[in-house]
């Protein structure tokens, strides 16, 4: 099934597309909403969209070669899969068939520290081969017992996401009444009936539950005290002391998620980070805040030779993917993509989005004449 892919579905928008008619609409909104006024998204889009690519055509030229090396080992597209909160509640299983597919097609899976699956789990499914995002958690045992379950696991790459200080604004989730498991409404209940496809899917899974954090959740606490709990004592403001004791104890890559201006980039430099992430958080926790690409694209050309920098927010193609990579990426995650692909094709969907977004950036870079990914920014229309 690796090489699975369905014409009829060629696209990021006709997943969505399809992926909206499949999954109830509560879960939806959580996926697919921003914060505030939901400007930020559009921003985020807008300026991705806005970058430009010159092709050199009359040059000698054979084959493009997607593959990227990162902490010693070579993935075979310079793209992977973001770590994305609740995955389980939007489509059953959904971390374990995105592990999975992109454990097969040999690019990075992202665990999220909220997602419904166990990272002990997904470390066995991925082989090993899926990375771990950690909210650092303020509660100090909470945080020396996660670590050490990571390690032991296996998990090889550690991403620190520091950009989560307070909750995201969001208006979708409040009017929704989102928690996890979903609240047994009127509203929801109904929007489940309307979706007999994942209400089946999610019967035979199982109710979806933060697995990672169970364990130092207690017993029997009621779903509107959950946020509490999470900002009391797995969340919150993770400044460069913050950051000290996880780089400490991390021996492997450690990767700070979340930075936008090129002060932070320094710090994590000084730290001792191996990577840094671009990122606004998908536009979910500062409506006003700049999209990741001119930032990138400062930073890149300050810092490339000091630290490895990657991007995400706001990609949703192989033209996207090019774009980031030519503004001075090192490679690019997405996020809500693959979630789409799994709500419209369920455990086909991760092989076939991965593969649409190959076939996709493949093609940008044939015809632009480019052979490699390192020789994008070697494409890029600058002012």
């Amino acid at each position: 099934m690796n090489d699975f892919f369905d014409p009829t579905l060629p696209d990021v928008a006709t997943l969505k597309a399809r992926a909206k008619t499949r999954i109830p609409k509560f879960a939806f909104d959580y996926l697919e909403g921003g914060c505030h006024e939901e400007i930020g998204l559009q921003r985020n889009r807008s300026d991705i969209q806005a970058v430009q690519l010159r092709s050199r055509l009359l040059q000698q030229f054979d084959k493009s070669d997607m593959s990227v090396e990162l902490f010693g080992h070579k993935y075979d597209a310079p793209f992977g899969i973001a770590p994305i909160g609740l995955q389980g509640l939007m489509w059953p299983k959904a971390p374990e068939i995105l592990a999975k597919a992109a454990a097969d097609l040999n690019v990075p899976y992202i665990l999220s520290t909220v997602s419904s699956a166990s990272l002990e789990n997904i470390a066995e499914i991925s082989e090993g081969k899926a990375w771990y995002q950690l909210y650092n958690p303020t509660d100090q045992k909470i945080r020396e017992d996660l670590l050490s379950r990571i390690k032991h696991a296996g998990y090889k790459v550690l991403v620190v996401t520091v950009d989560v200080p307070t909750f995201g604004y969001r208006p979708r989730d409040m009017k929704n009444g989102l928690a996890m498991p979903p609240k047994m409404t009127v509203s929801n209940i109904v929007q489940m009936l309307s979706r007999p496809n994942w209400l089946m899917a999610t019967a035979l899974a199982g109710k979806p539950e933060m697995q990672t954090l169970k364990p130092y959740m207690p017993k029997n606490m009621p779903t509107d005290q959950l946020a509490a709990f999470m900002n009391k004592t797995v969340m919150g403001r993770v400044d460069i002391e913050g950051l000290k004791p996880i780089r400490d104890f991390w021996k492997g890559p450690l990767v700070i998620k979340g930075l936008i201006n090129q002060e932070d980039v320094e710090a994590a430099i000084t730290l001792g980070a191996d990577a840094v992430v671009m990122s606004n958080h998908g536009a979910r926790q500062l409506d006003v805040g700049e999209s990741p690409v001119v930032p990138l694209q400062k930073a890149a050309e300050k810092y490339a030779k000091n630290i490895k920098i990657f991007m995400d927010s706001g990609l949703r193609s192989g033209t996207n993917i090019a774009s980031a990579l030519a503004c001075g990426a090192d490679f690019t995650f997405l996020g809500r993509p693959f979630v789409y692909g799994v709500g419209a094709l369920g455990n086909k969907g991760g092989i076939h989005t991965i593969n649409c977004l190959k076939i996709q950036l493949e093609q940008v870079m044939n015809q632009l004449g480019c052979a490699n990914v390192a020789d994008l920014s070697t494409f890029l229309v600058k002012d």
